[in-house]
């Protein structure tokens, strides 16, 4: 998807943020933890995604209750929602709107996820395990990275993400291999989620299953967010599959 996708005219405007799904988008800011994201090397390193409208400070910020010994590199979405000047960080996304759909999903989540995987091709040892953990949009992204490249990523943490239908052809090349590889999946969601629907959630569930090593759980009275138990589900996890560690 590169200079043939921008001037594709068959892929649809955004009437939410200027111009077409599916166009090239490329990652140009991240924020790392100390030593430049090296300061525990032996040990795979986790790749934040936020979630629309947010940025990469404050998915960073989860780290510390997640996997605190581990080395994190948190990455601002490209399209902008707002950047103001100064210290602030800004609004960002992914997408080319909060939620997209069909057609217009499968185009905007493989350019995002291309994007993220050659970020992560240019920066980051190919020795080194990579664990990619996103919110919302940023958790989309993060399990399409297995959908286009699962090769390079040891595990995914999905939290309140949603998936593409891949109806669109080349947009999840690796799907009718992924299954080969067993890459653990941990997929958390809210039981009253308002912004994903229900049947997206175990529809997502549901694929995950088929073509992962997947460990899915619900939380009771949650919305569309995060919480500390779902935190501590997830640290004995990563312990349960010895993940942050490094050893399999």
């Amino acid at each position: 998807m590169g200079e043939e996708a921008a001037h594709d005219t068959t892929r649809r405007l955004s009437d939410v943020i200027p111009g077409r799904f599916g166009d090239p988008v490329s990652v140009q800011y991240a924020w790392m933890s100390p030593e430049n994201a090296e300061a525990m090397p032996t040990r795979p390193l986790f790749l934040a995604l936020h979630g629309w409208g947010s940025n990469e400070r404050d998915i960073a910020g989860i780290m510390q209750y997640i996997a605190p010994y581990n080395d994190v590199v948190s990455l601002r979405a490209p399209l902008v929602l707002h950047a103001p000047e100064g210290v602030s960080a800004g609004a960002y996304s992914w997408f080319h709107d909060a939620v997209p759909s069909g057609d217009d999903l499968d185009h905007d989540i493989a350019a995002a996820a291309r994007a993220v995987d050659q970020w992560v091709d240019g920066h980051i040892p190919a020795t080194r395990d990579v664990v990619p953990i996103g919110f919302s949009q940023g958790g989309a992204v993060a399990v399409h990275l297995l959908r286009m490249h699962p090769e390079r990523y040891r595990a995914v943490i999905n939290l309140s993400g949603f998936l593409a239908p891949a109806g669109v052809p080349g947009t999840a090349p690796a799907d009718d291999r992924l299954t080969d590889f067993e890459i653990p999946v941990y997929f958390g969601y809210g039981k009253n989620d308002a912004v994903i629907p229900k049947y997206e959630l175990f529809a997502a569930a549901a694929w995950l299953e088929e073509h992962t090593w997947l460990t899915t759980k619900s939380y009771r009275g949650l919305d569309h967010a995060v919480s500390l138990d779902e935190f501590s589900d997830i640290r004995q996890w990563l312990v349960l599959h010895d993940i942050a560690s490094g050893v399999l």
